[in-house]
């Protein structure tokens, strides 16, 4: 045991020609008291003096600020001892990379820090940078998901990581002194020999036997399917090769099964295609018998009941949509028939116009049908492709003019235009919307259409400035086969909002309706598409 006097001898030898900065820290001046020369050197002060009545307080801010030093002190107070890398800056504001210790203690009643500070050299700076790669190198090595072997020219394995002796069943001595051979037997086949030889000459990043299934195999002898990428490093001018070897078992199988799956689906939708064909042919049919029955029954009042009944048990709804037009051809049919004259073409070609329309009319009734139909038995699915949204809405308007009004206009405000949905539901919503917007509003008036994408989002409105929904219809509006009273009198099916909401299920987007009286109705509606689908 030294001696009180031997004791601050040597401490104030080791203070005075330590070769790192020294310093004693007052915590409540908030400065430092005593400083060795080293500390007055490495800060740039001329004298001892000059740095302890520096009013800036140089070791402080930067790069602390107040309040991180002072957590900083709190937390040596804590610890009684706290060690970090940071950067100081000198006198001269020259900053340098150094290793700070503090160490707590109390002196005379007094809350003190020694302060230790040790410049970082270039060469400790390039041995820790080097020990840190090193240590990220054997992480990610030794923890890859995937199994890692480093070869030397000759294909002998030096390194292997856990995972490659977990996949084919070796300890990691076991493997290295192997060739890869052993691993992937028949990787090339008889050949070999000249694509490693070929490798070694223009070394590249690429994967291993191209355009062929490759097997590993496991130490008992058993294979399974593998993916191998190879890329390169020198190491003192020798070239190193690194196999990248992935487990594909599970990929195999989930692809074997979405295969089977596909056909499964296949099959189903040839089915249920032909279950639509035969349910069309058998309406079809039964719209046949309708019209032969209703003219029979036009001869007499007994007749025309009984066909009054028969259209009470069909839906009330389509009934009134079906006689409309099949009335409106019959009477275009019998004028035709009444212009025999050559002179009187136009009447002819108007009333065939008249069936044709009516005819399409009920045709566009029909496919809001078969389109419930499909929905409710759960045969549609949205097929998503890249499209430019511009062309399809211009393609859109010109199919829809044909039901403007006199005096009606459409304005397109689009601020997007390659998108990744399912164009065919996406212009059947926007044909719905736009055949709504025009049937509910008058002559002489305006439809807009916007369009923006944001966030990966297809935003699309519709405004009209038609009749309007009251509040009380507004929340039955998707409904089946209901029809706001505000739009009684003209014809409809009541299907089409319906439809709409049900497609966007499908494309997983929602729809929302703002509505007023005698002021007009906006729809608009929210549909996400893909990431990288977007320009």
């Amino acid at each position: 045991m030294l001696s009180a006097s031997y004791t601050t001898i040597l401490s104030n030898l080791l203070y005075t020609h330590s070769r790192d900065f020294v310093g004693i820290y007052d915590v409540a001046l908030g400065w430092f008291t005593q400083v060795n020369p080293v500390a007055v050197q490495l800060l740039g002060y001329t004298s001892e003096e000059a740095f302890l009545t520096d009013p800036n307080h140089t070791l402080r801010e930067p790069p602390w600020t107040v309040a991180e030093w002072h957590d900083l002190c709190e937390l040596t107070q804590r610890e009684g001892h706290h060690e970090l890398e940071t950067t100081i800056r000198r006198h001269r504001g020259e900053p340098f990379l150094a290793y700070l210790r503090l160490t707590y203690f109390e002196a005379e009643g007094r809350e003190s820090l020694l302060v230790c500070l040790t410049e970082q050299s270039p060469l400790q700076r390039a041995e820790r940078d080097l020990a840190h790669s090193v240590r990220r190198f054997e992480a990610v090595f030794t923890n890859a998901t995937i199994g890692i072997v480093v070869c030397d020219k000759a294909g002998i394995m030096v390194s292997a990581n856990e995972l490659v002796g977990h996949l084919f069943g070796y300890t990691q001595p076991e493997l290295l002194g192997q060739r890869i051979e052993v691993l992937v037997p028949k990787a090339a086949g008889r050949h070999h020999e000249q694509l490693r030889e070929s490798f070694h000459q223009n070394p590249q990043v690429r994967s291993m036997g191209a355009h062929r299934a490759l097997q590993g195999q496991r130490q008992n002898g058993s294979v399974f399917p593998v993916e191998v990428s190879l890329s390169y490093f020198y190491l003192d001018a020798e070239l190193y090769v690194v196999a990248y070897i992935l487990d594909t078992s599970l990929k195999q199988a989930a692809e074997q099964e979405l295969i089977a799956q596909h056909q499964q689906v296949a099959r189903l939708n040839a089915e249920l295609e032909q279950k639509v064909a035969n349910r069309t042919h058998a309406l079809l049919s039964t719209l046949a018998e309708l019209e032969e029955r209703g003219q029979e029954l036009a001869l007499a009042l007994a007749a025309e009941r009984e066909l009054g009944e028969l259209k009470s048990r069909f839906v009330s709804m389509a009934s009134h949509e079906f006689r409309t037009p099949l009335t409106a051809v019959l009477t275009s049919a019998a004028l035709i028939g009444k212009y025999a004259g050559g002179d009187q073409q136009t009447q002819r070609v108007r009333h065939l116009e008249r069936i044709a329309a009516s005819v399409n009319h009920l045709n566009a009734i029909l496919e809001e049908f078969l389109s419930v139909g499909r929905i409710e038995e759960g045969t549609m699915e949205a097929r998503p492709t890249n499209f430019d949204l511009a062309t399809l809405l211009t393609e859109t308007l010109a199919d829809v003019q044909s039901l403007c009004k006199p005096g009606q206009t459409i304005v397109r405000l689009v601020e997007c235009r390659v998108v990744r949905l399912d164009a065919s539901l996406l212009r059947k919503i926007l044909v719905n919307l736009l055949s709504n917007a025009l049937k509910y509003s008058g002559d002489n008036s305006t439809v807009t259409v916007r369009a923006s994408c944001l966030d990966n989002t297809l935003l699309l409105s519709v405004e009209d400035q038609g009749v309007g929904i009251s509040k009380e219809d507004q929340a039955h509006l998707f409904e089946r086969f209901f029809r706001s009273r505000s739009v009684s009198t003209v014809p409809g099916t009541g299907l089409g909002l319906y439809i709409i909401a049900k497609y966007l299920e499908l494309l997983r987007g929602t729809i929302a309706l703002s509505s007023t009286l005698g002021q007009g109705t906006t729809v608009t509606v929210t549909i996400p598409y893909e990431n990288d689908s977007a320009d």
